[in-house]
């Protein structure tokens, strides 16, 4: 197993490994993630490697691979880890943390993340400011950039846009469609992460639509819904829908009760509320039906929220 890694990283020289530190799992993860099913093939073998090498780890021919091992392992992590670590650590303190790593043949989840290897400070994931990203984008690991910007983006998709129907279905599709392209080589390294940059950029807009719309959390997520309509968005005014999505808040909101979603006589009542609000607004009638769905989704994605 460990000649089988040793063969995926032929083109990278990762000879100094042991006091390369960060550099040098930056530049063996950007290499396995420019291999063609890289990261899978890779992962499972250093899972077999793992497994294996348990069982002879207290044999001299093992403890002269312990270090290369771990160094596989931590590459692994890397490649493999998706939540992100919220530790902000000094440069000092990301090589020690490798390197100690490495050196035991331990390998911790805690210890190792993307930003380790590439050298970068976590942001505010809430923020993914201007700054942060100008670094993504001069990251010298084209490969691990598209990958880092990939894992911040799905953290953000859940963290911010979980309740919001609308617009995790919108940004989900768009992070897979753009991924998929990567994958398939439709573009080239670059250029992917100019759009998932921009992506970021959008999304940081799209958080902040509430507030400058003067709306609650909870009514630009139906706002959302109904503007997904975009007959609606050329025929009804902002304020309009604005009025339209405060209404449906304070009414669902004061309807909804502990398993209504599986009430088929609740769901109906809530039904004929949401169809007359917005015939009282005029809302357009060919787009009706999809659009009450789509509300009634949205109260459903937010109903534990409001029972607590």
């Amino acid at each position: 197993q460990l000649d089988i890694l040793r063969g995926m990283m032929h083109g990278y020289d990762y000879s100094n490994f042991m006091t390369a530190g960060h550099k040098a799992l930056a530049g063996a993860a950007n290499h396995i993630l420019g291999i063609k099913d890289g990261k899978k093939r890779f992962a499972d073998v250093a899972l077999a490697m793992s497994k294996a090498f348990t069982l002879c780890c207290t044999l001299d021919q093992a403890k002269a691979v312990r270090e290369e091992v771990a160094f596989f392992q931590a590459v692994k992590v890397i490649l493999t880890k998706r939540d992100i670590s919220k530790k902000k650590r000094t440069d000092e303190g990301r090589e020690l943390a490798i390197r100690q790593i490495i050196g035991s043949a331990v390998v911790s989840d805690e210890v190792v993340d993307i930003f380790d290897a590439a050298g970068l400070d976590k942001p505010n994931i809430g923020i993914l400011d201007d700054d942060f990203l100008a670094d993504v984008r001069n990251l010298p690991e084209r490969n691990l950039a598209v990958e880092l910007l990939e894992r911040l983006l799905e953290g953000e998709i859940k963290s911010k846009f979980s309740s919001n129907v609308v617009q995790e279905k919108k940004f989900s599709e768009l992070l897979s469609n753009v991924i998929k392209r990567y994958q398939n080589r439709a573009i080239e390294t670059a250029q992917v992460i100019e759009e998932l940059i921009e992506m970021a950029k959008k999304f940081r807009a799209a958080a902040s639509r509430g507030e400058e719309l003067g709306l609650t959390e909870d009514e630009i997520r139906f706002y959302d819904a109904l503007a997904d309509n975009q007959s609606a968005v050329r025929e009804l005014s902002d304020d309009i829908l604005k009025k339209i999505a405060h209404e449906l808040t304070e009414n669902l909101r004061n309807n909804i009760t502990v398993d209504w979603s599986k009430r088929e006589s609740v769901r109906a009542k809530l039904r004929l509320m949401v169809k007359r609000i917005l015939r009282k607004y005029k809302y357009p009638p060919d787009k009706q039906e999809v659009a009450i769905a789509l509300v009634l989704q949205q109260a459903e994605a937010l109903g534990e929220a409001w029972m607590v």
